[in-house]
Parts: C-alpha cells; sequence; structure tokens
C-alpha cells in the first residue's frame, strides 16, 4: 500500500482491494470487499460500505457516502455530500448488448452536490440530479432532476421538494423548511434559497 496514493488517514479494509493509481483522500473509509480501480480518484472523509466497486475513471468529491454493494461505473461523478443508499444502480451504457462493445458510447451522470439517492433506486445515465435533489427507494431516474426535487416512481417524477437538511418542504417549495427555518423562493421551474435569509433564529 505504501507506493499508492492513499492518504495515511485512509482506512482501507483488508480483504478491499485498491488498485495502483487509485487516489483515496484523508479520512475516507474502504469497507469490506470493496474494489477502487486504477484511475478512481475518493475525495476526503467519505465512507464506502461492504462491496462497493469503484471504476477507473470516476471521481468522487468529499464526505461522499456509499452504501453497501453499489458500483460507482466509469462516466460518474459524485460531488461533494452526496449519499448513495444500498444497492441503488448506477448504468454507464443505454442499450447494452452482450455481444456488443459500446464502451465508446459510455454516457456521464453527473450527482450534484448534497444529493440522496435512496435504496435500490436507478439512475440511468446520461442524467444530472440537481443539488440537494432526493430520489425515493425504488425510484427509476430517466432524466435530469431539478435541484431540491423530490422524486419517487417508475419512471420517477417529482412529487415534491426537499430543503437541505433533508425535510420536505412545502408543495409548492416556498417558505421556510419547519424543520431548520431555510427559507426557499421560486427560481424558473424550481425553487433556490433566498439570498441573504438565512435560518430562523440565525
Amino acid at each position: 500500500m505504501a507506493d499508492r496514493p492513499i492518504h495515511p488517514s485512509a482506512s482501507v479494509h483488508e480483504s478491499a482491494y485498491v488498485d495502483d493509481g487509485a487516489r483515496i483522500g484523508a479520512g475516507t473509509k474502504v469497507w469490506h470487499f470493496c474494489h477502487v480501480l486504477s484511475g478512481a480518484v475518493i475525495g476526503e472523509r467519505c465512507s464506502l460500505g461492504q462491496n462497493v466497486v469503484v471504476m477507473n475513471g470516476t471521481r468522487i468529491g468529499n464526505n461522499v457516502k456509499i452504501q453497501n454493494n453499489v458500483s460507482v461505473y466509469e462516466g460518474v461523478e459524485l460531488e461533494d455530500d452526496v449519499f448513495c443508499g444500498p444497492s441503488m444502480v448506477f448504468t454507464n451504457v443505454i442499450n447494452p448488448r452482450s455481444h456488443v462493445s459500446r464502451k465508446h458510447e459510455y454516457m456521464p451522470t453527473l450527482v450534484r452536490r448534497g444529493a440522496s439517492i435512496g435504496a435500490n433506486a436507478t439512475v440511468v445515465c446520461g442524467v444530472t440530479l440537481g443539488e440537494f435533489a432526493f430520489v425515493g427507494a425504488g425510484a427509476v431516474i430517466t432524466r435530469d432532476v431539478p435541484a431540491y426535487a423530490l422524486m419517487a416512481g417508475v419512471p420517477a417524477r417529482r412529487i415534491g421538494w426537499m430543503c437541505q437538511c433533508g425535510e420536505r418542504l412545502p408543495a409548492s417549495g416556498e417558505g421556510r423548511c419547519a424543520s431548520c427555518g431555510t427559507a426557499y423562493e421560486r427560481a424558473g421551474d424550481g425553487i433556490r434559497p433566498v439570498a441573504g435569509a438565512g435560518r430562523v433564529g440565525s
């Protein structure tokens, strides 16, 4: 392990494999039976649960939590503070066939800062999940997801809006979060925090 660019404060379980050329940041934990391939870049304070695979060329930001049995395929990028629930699925090809090589057709998937993806959800490649979006358990994402959107169903549709703190907002998305007090306003077809409004009691 000494010849690999793994930060000294990172923790890699003895059953995990980290290939030469992978990078793992400070404080990150890689648990049982994981495999991190060459060229993967994982940031600081991340947690990779049991049986997680991170393919070559992927980028994972800081403070990302990836739960058990998740494969992060080539073409997937996870920004800071992303949560991937147990056994959720990323794809990287729209029309796979066992007998047809489509490595040159991999489609990128971007999960922006603070987004959460529930257990057993599927994210079909070629989409972007907006900041602090929330994908419910078992949902199937087939198109771009707005920031703060709450998604559910097969295929997934927006059923509401979520605060940065993870609590559901009023149906319109406007107003203050009942939990943390963050204020939101409409922004085109979506919502955004009100600039300078702060939180109740702040």
